[in-house]
């Protein structure tokens, strides 16, 4: 009778020909990400969830609650709930992704006390019995009902983040795959990201929330918005699961905030001192010439890194590039790393044509000399020399490391 009672459990109905609830949704197909930096607003988060998802325990459960079943594995093996006309367990499987909504609690003529559900999709009359003691007894101690997703927080959530432009805190986010799975995947911190869809997620984690980034991708994290019947305590949030909160996956976007340590950059004009690559306006990468003048447009922090992102508009085609250095060296061994890693490296500030003819830049970006260059010209062809002596007459000379050696004269001209 147990191995009958096990298989009946276990096996996993869903009606044919049921519509889609709207309380289910998926993300579509992911891309890659663009991140974005603000200040964070602990308290302004924690507020916002303080004064609008209220922690409900069973003891505070009021008639007319609706909660989804959302079975995991062991709950496809141990009923939760009984049919209220036969008294029959019923199969967690056949009740899916129905909506229970709670009807109170009464005690049976034997001194059970019974949780009771009337299901929204059916139309039957269900109920949850404790297994033992008083209603009191077992909603001080216990968290909940096995299955039930609370669908007040997910309702909530829908009215006031629906189209919100939120940031990214956490670093794992999940996407829904073909075959009905989740791939977890990794995003960068302060991704810039639009709430597209809201669900019910899981029983502990019960909202769904679907965001897209500026390239397209979504991806989701379920959420514990007032923890009401998560079945978990306090303190399993405080690590491995603070992403499952809501402050811990998630920022409100304010506009008018942006790094401060970065505002001298932007709106800066810079030019390349050598060839490098970069990410071309269309993804691909691409070679750009010495000299190419740039404006820097914004700037992206590097999740966990030192480095970050540079959008630079190009002056003469007005498309955008992007290019990674670290901004500043730091000290001890925040100093150590490759020089081709700084910025200082690839860019100098100003504008590289100004006071130079277009036929002097040309033989400059391709490193050649003629007469009558100023020292900035020779500088911009051949980078810093290596040595620099003035004769008695005022002559200067600039000695170069492979041995090419550059004579001005007296008023600064290239002889």
């Amino acid at each position: 009778m147990k191995r009958v009672f096990l298989i009946f459990c276990m096996a996993l109905t869903v009606a044919s020909g049921m519509a889609q609830s709207p309380y289910i949704v998926k993300t579509k197909a992911s891309k890659s990400t663009g991140e974005v930096t603000v200040s964070e607003d602990a308290d302004g988060v924690m507020n916002f969830l303080a004064s609008n998802f209220k922690r409900r325990s069973l003891c505070d459960w009021e008639v007319g609650m609706k909660f989804m079943v959302i079975p995991e594995k062991y709950d496809l093996v141990v009923c939760t709930f009984y049919d209220a006309k036969t008294n029959d367990e019923v199969n967690n499987g056949n009740l899916r992704h129905k909506i229970m909504v709670y009807k109170g609690h009464t005690k049976d003529n034997n001194g059970s006390v019974r949780l009771n559900f009337v299901c929204q999709d059916d139309n039957k009359e269900y109920y949850f019995k404790i297994p033992s003691g008083s209603f009191d007894d077992y909603c001080y101690k216990m968290t909940g009902v096995r299955t039930l997703a609370y669908l007040g927080d997910v309702d909530k959530a829908r009215e006031l983040l629906m189209g919100e432009t939120l940031i990214t805190k956490a670093q794992q986010y999940m996407i829904d795959t073909e075959n009905g799975g989740q791939q977890e995947i990794f995003v960068g911190n302060n991704t810039e990201v639009k709430v597209v869809a809201i669900g019910v997620g899981t029983r502990s984690f019960p909202v769904k929330i679907i965001v897209e980034d500026r390239h397209g991708n979504q991806f989701y994290q379920n959420v514990a918005m007032s923890r009401t019947n998560c079945g978990l305590r306090d303190d399993e949030f405080m690590l491995d699961k603070a992403k499952n909160t809501f402050w811990g996956s998630f920022n409100f976007y304010d506009p008018n905030v942006s790094a401060a340590s970065y505002s001298q950059y932007i709106g800066q004009l810079v030019y390349t001192k050598n060839a490098t690559k970069m990410v071309g306006p269309t993804g691909e990468t691409v070679s750009i010439a010495r000299l190419t003048q740039f404006s820097i447009k914004k700037i992206e922090p590097k999740p966990m890194t030192d480095f970050v992102t540079l959008w630079l508009k190009n002056a003469q085609n007005g498309f955008q590039y992007a290019k990674t250095v670290k901004l500043e060296k730091g000290e001890g061994d925040d100093a150590k790393g490759n020089e081709e890693d700084y910025f200082d490296y690839w860019f100098e500030e100003g504008n590289v044509g100004k006071g130079i003819s277009d036929d002097n830049l040309e033989l400059i970006r391709k490193g050649r000399l003629a007469k009558g260059f100023t020292a900035k010209e020779v500088k911009l062809a051949l980078g810093e020399p290596e040595k620099v002596l003035t004769s008695k007459e005022g002559f200067v000379s600039w000695y170069y490391k492979n041995g090419h050696v550059v004579k001005f004269d007296r008023s600064g001209k290239m002889m």
